[in-house]
């Protein structure tokens, strides 16, 4: 939807190689179809290709769109580091596609004081020694950690929806969307109103020239196959036919 203002599952994505787009430990599920089809690279916070959200180096309006999958709510804070990046990496027209685990109204943030830290094995837990910027000590037992990949990741935050929102708006995104539509069709069926996926806009929704080419490129070379409808309705709405 947020790439060709249509419905359209992985599957059946154009090539569309003047698409840009970064994902940020995406899984190898679709990781590896977007690669195929875009401009798109994978990275990761502790192996090559690395990417650090909290401390960008991608230049300024250089991507069509940036996808996380549960990675935000581990950025050490501040985390509006971290959508300012998001915001600054995208084009005029990009989109910030992402999901955190997040509550409808409780927004918690487990260690604002967080500067200087480490995770220490005392006994059979696992704790947090932090020294604050004023110089303080403080020790935080009872951590959540996700699993990540082989390893695991902290929790340092619980987003709220209206948290989120703020906070996009804030960062300058101009629309917001949470996709809680139910699509039977490809198999969307959200169990809960609550930790759903987001979409942020820096600008509203634009087809640019390349992408018109590379999308009509390919749709000639399919519209007399059996996807002739499908490949039509998404030539149409990129204004192409």
């Amino acid at each position: 939807m947020e790439l060709f203002g249509t419905h359209l599952p992985l599957t059946d994505f154009p090539r569309v190689k003047s698409l840009r787009g970064l994902g940020t430990s995406d899984s190898n599920q679709y990781a590896r179809r977007l690669a195929d089809v875009f401009d798109y690279r994978n990275t990761f916070y502790d192996h090559e290709p690395r990417f650090d959200w909290a401390n960008s180096t991608e230049p300024a309006a250089s991507y069509d769109f940036v996808l996380s999958s549960d990675v935000l709510e581990h950025v050490a804070p501040p985390d509006d580091r971290a959508f300012r990046n998001a915001f600054d990496m995208l084009k005029p027209n990009g989109v910030l596609v992402f999901t955190v685990p997040y509550d409808l109204d409780t927004s918690t943030e487990h260690f604002p004081e967080l500067y200087e830290y480490g995770l220490a094995e005392v006994g059979d837990s696992t704790v947090l020694v932090n020294r604050t910027r004023t110089g303080q000590l403080q020790v935080s037992e009872n951590l959540v950690f996700h699993r990540n990949g082989t390893g695991r990741s902290l929790e340092m935050r619980v987003y709220s929806e209206k948290r989120l929102r703020e906070t996009l708006v804030a960062t300058g995104f101009t629309s917001v969307k949470v996709y809680s539509d139910i699509n039977p069709e490809f198999g969307i069926l959200p169990a809960e109103a609550w930790s759903l996926p987001v979409a942020a806009r820096k600008g509203p929704f634009a087809c640019g020239i390349d992408t018109m080419r590379d999308v009509m490129q390919e749709w000639r070379e399919l519209k007399k196959t059996v996807r002739r409808p499908l490949w039509h309705r998404v030539a149409r709405r990129l204004g192409v036919v």
